[in-house]
C-alpha cells in the first residue's frame, strides 16, 4: 500500500477497552389544527430524517422528526428547493439541516406518523460499504485474531428495503443469518481526508442489517467472496431514520442488539470496534471518493446465527428487531 495511504492501526489491547401552518400537496391535506404545537430553532437541534409515502399512497416525500416515532415535519412539501431524496438533498452541497430547523421553527407541513409508511430512509446511494471482523467480541467468537488490516467487501443498493419491510428468504440459500450494525451516511464528498477532520463528513447515522447467506460465503459455492452472500434482494434493512450526527453523542460507545422472536441474539457496544468511523471514513476516502449519501456499515458485534449451539438461521415467521442506542430501532418479518 502506498505510503501516503498507509494507517497504523492502534494495539488490540487499546482497542478492546472500551398545524399553525396547513400545508397541501395536491388536492389533500397533510395536516389538522389538533396538530398545533411551537418549537424553536434551538429545540430542532435532535433530527432524525426520514423519507416516507403517505399511507394514501402519493409520492415520496422527505422528513424529519425531533425524536424517535414522532410526527414527521413534511419539509421537501414546504420547500421546493429541497427534494424528496435525501441522497439528492445532500449531493445539493446545501445545509438541509439549517434549512429543516427553519421549517420546523415555523411550525410547518406536520405529518402524524400514523398517517405514514415509512421507507428506507437512503435509497439508491452511490455505494453501499461494509467493514468485515469489526468488533473484538464478534472475532472471538470466531476464533480468528483482530486484522490488523480492515477487510472490506459491499452489497447492492438494490437490496435495501425499509425500516419494516419484509425479507424475503431466498431459494437458493438455507443458511441466511443475521448482523445488527451502526451505519454512517456521509454527508458530502469525501476525498484523501484526514482522520481528524472526518466530522464534517459525516451527515448522520443509521440502523442496519447486514442480511447474509452463510452458505454463499464458503470456498465451495462462491469462492470465499462475500459479495453474492450478501447482497440478495432485500438483505440490506435500514432505518428508521438518518440521525444527524450531533445528536448521537459518543458513536464509540453505544449500545447494539438484535432478537429473534422477542429472544436476545446480539449485545454489544460500540467500544468494540477494531476499526474506529474515523479511521474508515478517512481510510476509504484515500481509495475512492466517498460521495453524499454513501452508506458504510461498520461490523457486527457477537451473537450471529452460524455461531450458535447448535447454529440457528433465519426462518420464515420470524420477527427481526435491531436496535442501537440513540439511533432507533427496526423491525423485519422474515416470508
Amino acid at each position: 500500500m502506498p505510503s501516503n495511504i498507509r494507517f497504523v492501526l492502534s494495539s488490540a489491547s487499546k482497542l478492546f477497552s472500551r398545524s399553525a401552518v396547513e400545508a397541501t400537496n395536491g388536492s389533500f391535506s397533510l395536516i389538522s389544527a389538533s396538530s398545533i404545537r411551537k418549537f424553536s430553532v434551538t429545540a430542532s437541534r435532535n433530527m432524525h430524517f426520514v423519507q416516507f409515502q403517505l399511507k394514501s399512497r402519493g409520492p415520496q416525500h422527505l422528513g424529519a422528526q425531533l425524536e424517535p416515532n414522532g410526527d414527521i415535519f413534511d419539509i421537501s412539501a414546504v420547500d421546493s428547493s429541497i427534494p424528496n431524496s435525501l441522497v439528492e438533498c445532500l449531493a445539493t452541497g446545501e445545509s438541509v439541516i439549517e434549512k429543516t430547523k427553519r421549517i420546523i421553527a415555523a411550525n410547518r407541513a406536520i405529518v402524524p406518523l400514523s398517517n405514514v409508511k415509512l421507507l428506507p430512509p437512503v435509497i439508491k446511494p452511490s455505494k453501499v460499504i461494509c467493514i468485515g471482523y469489526n468488533y473484538a467480541g464478534h472475532c472471538a467468537e470466531l476464533k480468528i485474531p483482530p486484522p490488523t488490516e480492515p477487510v472490506f467487501f459491499n452489497k447492492f443498493a438494490s437490496c435495501i428495503i425499509g425500516p419494516y419491510d419484509d425479507i424475503k428468504l431466498p431459494e437458493m440459500s438455507e443458511k441466511v443469518d443475521w448482523e445488527v450494525e451502526l451505519a454512517v451516511v456521509i454527508g458530502k464528498k469525501a476525498k484523501c481526508v484526514r482522520k481528524d477532520q472526518v466530522g464534517p463528513y459525516i451527515f448522520g447515522y443509521t440502523v442496519a442489517q447486514d442480511v447474509s447467506a452463510r452458505d454463499w460465503l464458503t470456498s465451495e459455492a462462491n469462492g470465499g467472496q462475500f459479495l453474492l452472500g450478501k447482497c440478495m434482494d432485500t438483505f440490506c434493512p435500514l432505518g428508521p431514520s438518518v440521525v444527524d450526527r450531533d445528536s448521537v453523542g459518543d458513536v464509540n460507545n453505544l449500545n447494539i442488539k438484535s432478537t429473534l422472536n422477542g429472544e436476545l441474539q446480539q449485545s454489544g457496544n460500540t467500544s468494540e470496534f477494531i476499526c474506529k468511523i474515523d479511521f474508515i471514513v478517512s481510510y476509504l476516502s484515500h481509495i475512492f471518493t466517498l460521495q453524499p449519501g454513501d452508506i458504510i456499515l461498520t461490523g457486527t458485534p457477537t451473537g450471529v446465527g452460524l455461531h450458535k449451539k447448535p447454529p440457528r438461521f433465519l426462518q420464515r415467521g420470524d420477527v427481526l428487531e435491531s436496535e442501537i442506542e440513540g439511533v432507533g430501532k427496526i423491525r423485519n418479518s422474515v416470508i
